[in-house]
């Protein structure tokens, strides 16, 4: 349980900098990373790293999909944390 929390600690934290980085590139008009790369960090338990980031940096909050996608990525990864207790596989 403890190594669970430990690396969804820093997978998050890597998925809000990936928000502050693509920002930042996109303010520079410099290679972007891919909205396909963002959201799939927040559907593999990052989506309070990304919806964080989101907020925080104001990126992608009028974007439909990530305002549709974000929240469904924030209950799977929810569910899948529930699952893991639930089964007692953690």
């Amino acid at each position: 349980m403890k190594l669970l929390i430990i690396l969804m600690v820093i997978w998050n934290t890597i998925a809000f900098i990936m928000m502050g980085i693509d920002k930042r590139r996109a303010r520079r008009d410099a290679e972007r990373i891919s909205e396909k790369t963002l959201l799939t960090s927040a559907f593999i338990m990052g989506a309070i790293g990304i919806g964080g980031g989101a907020i925080v940096f104001h990126h992608k909050t009028k974007k439909a999909l990530f305002r549709i996608a974000l929240p469904v990525a924030l209950i799977v990864n929810a569910a899948v944390i529930y699952g893991l207790i639930y089964f007692k596989i953690i």
